[in-house]
């Protein structure tokens, strides 16, 4: 079964549900690679996430350039979301490429956005997050990601697509 038969199943099995703490599905894609989806609702045709991780045991130490190529081509692909995505900080010496919405979204109440991690280590991963900034207070907080079916199916392939 493909990743996106898998994720139309799963999507199905939990519509009409909310969750006090987020439903996770795992979903095994070719190459060991799994996509990790944590749900907090799902209706008929959108849903809310905490967060997608993506596991690719393929990227486990791979070399910082690969790393860099995955995060490129990622922001390349992925034009869809609410804000634009890019790459914000390289690190090499920890392995990880941090991207996240360029510009942020930005109101009268605060700023939102997005923020990707890439990593070589622990198993090669992938974290989307969403977070907020409220004026006036200190710190950011984690918020749901709401998107469609249809724009959660594309990310997932263009996320195993662009994995090099």
């Amino acid at each position: 079964m493909t990743v996106i038969n898998q994720l139309n199943h799963e999507l199905k099995q939990l519509a009409g549900s909310q969750f006090a703490q987020p439903s996770t599905i795992t979903l095994a894609a070719t190459g060991k690679i799994e996509v990790i989806i944590d749900f907090t609702s799902v209706d008929s045709m959108s849903c809310s996430l905490r967060e997608v991780r993506v596991n690719v045991p393929s990227l486990t130490q791979a070399t910082f350039d690969k790393l860099k190529e995955w995060g490129q081509k990622l922001c390349q692909r992925v034009t869809y979301l609410l804000e634009n995505i890019g790459p914000l900080e390289y690190d090499e010496d920890a392995g990880q490429v941090l991207i996240r919405s360029t510009p942020p979204d930005q109101n009268q109440a605060g700023t939102r956005f997005y923020e990707i991690i890439l990593s070589s280590h622990s198993n090669g991963q992938f974290s989307l997050k969403r977070f907020e900034y409220q004026n006036g207070q200190s710190g950011r907080t984690q918020v749901d990601i709401q998107v469609t079916h249809e724009v959660l199916r594309k990310f997932v392939e263009d996320l195993l697509d662009t994995i090099p």
